[in-house]
């Protein structure tokens, strides 16, 4: 038998109660299901309805949430992979269903990502389906097809393929007008430990979404948000690992001299200080980095060693960061002393 090799026919009472009650149209044929048949299964006022092209819901009542995003995955999948079943066969009423090169993304994966701010899938009037840009699919019914150029590498969501938080992030904001939505979907993206800021801004950016001012605006708060907790996990880091107390953000400035710039931390009898890069990738953020640049190097002149950490890293990896600053104290010894510089409050 190959994977083309049509299923036994099998009675219509046992469709009825297959796993989520959703098909497309080739596999009810599969079932032994004739097209005749299932268009008069799917008349007005019959069992079965005609929930989106080429796929049938097996029961007439309204579709659950998880029946209109397998429909929509479906339909997004159906013509591109049409041999390959996303149903469970009988007795593998548990298997996930197969969607390739399809996923879930906006409002409805934050849904899936457990998004509070996002509304239940019930309420959403479209479930947006993330296709290859090469597919010739339009969107139909509940089903928005949106198309990208590169498909980033989706999460199962109980048997679903969801697009990232930051993928989903852009496409959702991109249908929104309603600043507070936005920046309250921004927030939890942070707040929530889903991502980091720079992600976000990221997607947002290769999305052209930054020159929208409610988005510009949720996206300041956005960033703000996530240099507190940047901070916060900085401050446990240090207590926690056993590290020496710091100085606490603080300028450093040559004696007489000018502005050296501003560190999240210092140790001034190691000369060691670390710095949080919290920058965001925007268009225009060249010359910041430009500037972080020249100031690790200016301080570095001066015999000061700068420790740059990324709030992923302090998120992911934070005994090895923490390793690494013990090692640059303990190092501090064997070095050259460093010049002299006034410390003052940030």
């Amino acid at each position: 038998m190959t994977h083309n090799t049509p299923l036994s026919p099998r009675p219509l009472r046992h469709l009825s109660e297959i796993h989520r009650r959703v098909m497309t149209a080739a596999q009810l044929k599969s079932h032994g299901v004739a097209t005749a048949e299932m268009n008069e299964q799917c008349r007005p006022g019959g069992p079965w309805q005609q929930l989106l092209p080429g796929v049938v819901l097996l029961h007439p009542g309204p579709p659950t949430g998880e029946e209109r995003l397998h429909a929509a995955l479906m339909y997004a999948s159906r013509e591109r992979t049409p041999g390959v079943p996303a149903q469970p066969n009988a007795g593998e009423e548990h298997a996930a269903p197969a969607y390739p090169e399809v996923m879930i993304t906006g409002l409805a994966a934050l849904t899936l990502h457990g998004f509070s701010a996002a509304p239940p899938l019930t309420a959403l009037d479209t479930v947006d389906v993330l296709v290859p840009r090469m597919r010739r699919l339009r969107s139909a019914g509940c089903a928005r097809i949106l198309r990208t150029a590169a498909l980033p590498t989706p999460r199962q969501v109980t048997g679903i393929p969801v697009a990232p938080v930051p993928r989903a992030l852009a496409d959702a904001v991109a249908e929104l007008t309603d600043a507070s939505a936005v920046r309250r979907l921004l927030t939890e993206a942070v707040r929530g430990g889903h991502c980091e800021p720079a992600s976000v801004v990221r997607e947002l950016n290769q999305a052209k979404l930054l020159g929208r001012p409610h988005v510009v605006d949720a996206v300041d708060s956005l960033l703000a948000e996530g240099r507190a907790i940047a901070e916060d996990r900085l401050y446990a880091m240090v207590h926690e690992h056993g590290l020496p107390d710091p100085v606490w953000n603080v300028d450093l400035r040559l004696p007489g001299g000018p502005h050296l710039g501003g560190l999240d931390a210092y140790w001034p009898e190691q000369a060691v200080a670390v710095e949080l890069d919290t920058r965001a990738p925007r268009q225009e953020e060249d010359a910041l980095w430009s500037e972080y640049a020249r100031k690790r190097e200016t301080l570095e002149r001066l015999g000061i060693t700068v420790v740059h950490i990324t709030p992923k890293k302090l998120r992911d990896g934070t005994e090895q960061q923490a390793a690494v600053v013990r090692t640059a104290l303990m190092a501090a010894a064997d070095r050259d002393p460093a010049a002299y510089v006034v410390v003052l409050p940030r």
